[in-house]
């Protein structure tokens, strides 16, 4: 009996083992998986930063005159960022000129903005309603209020984007261990395709599954992958999985996996000595797919050749499974609302394809926009993903079900 897609899916989890670790320069490492924890060389941030223009003073006001307008006396030039703290008098009306993202002066707990005071000279008037309502810690960003030294600031597992890379770079990481970027073969069959470039005979096709899969894959922080294509021959089937097998660590095939005449794909493999883990999951589209290992342990995906059900089978097995070999988290399920009942199947699990718009009340709604056959990979354009509905006759609309979403 055919495999459930989450049976499947473990079984896939469970056989591909972790890409290995290397370093990384920071400058390079946008799209990357982190391997150890960022930690925090210093408190962040690292001092009293002052996050305003304006004057910084004590808060407290000379008891002498408690109400009304306050009177500030300038001392010294101006504290721009990157000066080291200068130091503020004792007299209880003085101030600092300071500038956004410079060191809070010595002796002072707050600043006010140029934009609440008036100034003639050295000195500053504070008008009575700023004044009265000024209280310590204002417009100060205070030493460690972020993190303490030592704190974990980016947790391995991260995918590497500008935030992340940003902390990193505060943290003085000037390089970072990531995981290895795997070589990944994508292998198309098939003697009726023909290059994009070529004339086109009515009774053939234009390759798009290999460049549909690399296009995801290099999306998804993948590029290292090579394209090949065989014909339904024997002997270069062989020749050329022989050679990927050698060079690569993940192999995905698309066509040549059914049970056709023509379908050598199975077969071929286990002469290479390539273990089946399974072939054939109880779903619509994408049911011929099957999973395998390599002597080497790579990991062998060959997915359907109907474009559709190749793309499903790549987002549902294909990119989880490289994202936990990378290190990443696991991909915890989305889960919508269908927009209007839906026909399902009583034995295989349904992929249907759905445009996703949020509701005023927040919940994601899927709207069904099923394709014609899984040939009609045009049929996908305009759509978000597509939702899982397991074995059953029938879903009825505001149903939950989970959501996969194309990228």
């Amino acid at each position: 009996m055919p495999l459930s897609p989450p049976e499947a899916a473990q079984l896939v989890f469970g056989a591909i083992t972790a890409f290995p670790t290397e370093d990384c320069p920071l400058v390079s490492a946008a799209g990357r998986h982190l391997r150890c924890n960022v930690l925090a060389d210093r408190a962040m941030p690292p001092f009293d930063r002052v996050t305003m223009d304006g004057f910084a003073l004590r808060a407290a006001r000379d008891p002498r005159s408690a109400s009304g307008p306050r009177v500030l006396q300038v001392e010294g030039t101006p504290q721009a960022a990157g000066m080291m703290a200068r130091t503020l008098s004792e007299h209880p009306e003085a101030c600092i000129e300071v500038m956004t993202g410079a060191v809070l002066p010595k002796g002072a707990d707050c600043v006010v903005p140029f934009e609440d005071t008036e100034r003639e000279g050295s000195r500053v008037t504070l008008p009575a309603e700023v004044a009265t309502r000024l209280q310590p810690g204002a417009a100060v960003h205070h030493q460690g209020s972020d993190h303490r030294q030592g704190d974990i600031v980016v947790r391995a597992g991260t995918r590497l984007s500008g935030r992340e890379i940003a902390v990193a770079a505060a943290c003085g990481a000037g390089s970072v261990a990531v995981a290895a970027l795997p070589r990944i073969a994508v292998v198309s069959t098939g003697d009726e395709l023909v290059e994009v470039t070529s004339s086109v005979l009515p009774h053939q096709i234009r390759r798009s599954n290999d460049l549909a899969l690399r296009a995801v894959l290099v999306q998804a922080g993948f590029p290292l992958v090579q394209l090949l294509h065989l014909r339904d021959v024997p002997a270069e089937i062989e020749a050329g999985l022989q050679r990927v097998l050698a060079e690569c660590d993940v192999v995905i095939a698309t066509g040549g996996v059914s049970k056709g005449r023509h379908d050598h794909l199975p077969s071929t493999l286990s002469h290479l000595g390539v273990k089946k883990i399974f072939h054939g999951v109880a779903q619509r589209p994408g049911k011929p797919m099957w999973f395998g290992l390599s002597r080497r342990h790579t990991p062998v995906f060959a997915l359907p050749g109907n474009p559709v059900s190749c793309f499903v089978c790549l987002h549902r097995y294909v990119l989880p499974a490289l994202l936990r070999a990378s290190g990443g988290p696991a991909i915890a399920p989305r889960w919508v609302q269908l927009a209007e009942g839906v026909d399902a199947h009583p034995f295989l699990t349904r992929f249907l394809p759905v445009q996703v718009h949020s509701q005023p009340d927040g919940v994601l709604q899927a709207t069904p926009d099923p394709i014609n056959t899984s040939g009609d990979f045009a049929g996908l354009i305009g759509t978000d993903g597509f939702v899982e509905l397991p074995p059953q006759t029938a879903f009825p609309a505001r149903h939950s079900v989970p959501f996969t979403a194309w990228s």
